[in-house]
């Protein structure tokens, strides 16, 4: 068996679920931690979910996703003028303000721009941060708001299942959030934007597994491995964005690099890429007919293929 750990990871809603209603200091009162569900689990086995970027905001005060975060024009609390410059180092935000250079906690407070699915514009706060720890030191996770344009009020841009605020991680580029479409489910290389992927959802969880898209093991880096990640955690089999799963499956996933071990004597399901899988077993988590069939082989799954980069197993049956 492998190492024993815990690993944080919420249980999802099928639907997209709205923003919190209560004003984001409020729910930020806590130490910044997620009160989703601690799971002490083997090494490699994981619960599935459909959401590739969680409880977006969305619902009855803006109805539509938060698809990027341009790093132009952000600007500190306090200041006139906004940071010169912005980036990311893995998950640490990076500045410059004159000729000073800022990172990490000079972050706290900065408001950034967000852009909705339907093209809208409004206004982001970083309201708290948290370094990880020991191996995850690269890892940050940001408390981030969103200004109502209509009370005026900050309400939390990520939440748990009962409203309260989670946090999110930031990673450079955007995602395709479409489903069932060419396209659907990718990565979107955009150097004027980021991403605040929230704390139980696809894109975060493929980070707190261990596929951080800016590390590398052994001279291999894993950003396709985290792209993999998140097609399997979704159970995107065709590629193109659409879930096939409901949430709550247990998984056991694995790669060839060490990073996840096969710790389960489960039945083979999928071989992944970063398109999705290239091919699947009889046994999946599927609950709908799988519309790229022609991916099905009796032998997937038993071993890692020249492509594949993640291999997924479901309980026995």
């Amino acid at each position: 068996m492998g190492v024993r750990f815990v690993v944080v990871a919420a249980i999802l809603a099928g639907g997209a679920m709205g923003c919190g209603t209560a004003d984001a200091g409020d729910a930020l009162a806590p130490a910044l931690e997620s009160s989703a569900h601690s799971l002490v689990t083997d090494n490699g086995r994981e619960i599935n979910g459909r959401e590739i970027n969680g409880r977006e905001v969305n619902g009855t005060a803006l109805g539509s996703k938060l698809v990027a975060v341009r790093y132009a024009g952000a600007q500190r609390e306090g200041m006139s003028l906004p940071l010169s410059n912005v980036w990311l180092e893995g998950s640490t935000f990076h500045g410059l303000s004159g000729t000073q250079e800022l990172s990490g906690k000079d972050f706290l407070q900065t408001r950034f721009t967000g852009v909705l699915q339907d093209g809208t514009i409004l206004t982001l706060r970083i309201e708290d941060m948290i370094q990880g720890e020991g191996a995850n030191q690269d890892v940050w996770s940001y408390r981030v708001s969103y200004q109502n344009t209509g009370d005026g009020q900050w309400y939390p841009i990520c939440t748990n299942a009962d409203g309260s605020a989670t946090g999110a991680i930031a990673l450079e580029n955007r995602w395709d959030y479409r489903e069932g479409v060419s396209g659907g489910g990718r990565k979107i290389y955009d150097a004027n934007s980021f991403t605040f992927a929230c704390e139980g959802a696809a894109l975060a969880k493929c980070v707190r597994f261990g596929y951080a898209p800016w590390r590398s093991v052994n001279g291999v880096s894993l950003e396709d491995h985290h792209q993999a990640c998140t097609r399997m955690v979704r159970a995107d089999f065709c590629g193109n964005g659409s879930s096939y799963t409901v949430n709550g499956n247990l998984i056991n996933l694995y790669d060839s690099l060490g990073v996840q071990s096969d710790t389960e004597s489960w039945v083979g399901e999928a071989e992944w890429t970063a398109e999705g899988a290239s091919c699947f077993s009889s046994q999946t988590r599927a609950t709908t007919p799988i519309q790229c069939g022609e991916r099905q082989v009796s032998t997937c799954a038993r071993s890692f293929s020249t492509k594949t980069l993640l291999i997924s197993e479901t309980p026995v049956r």
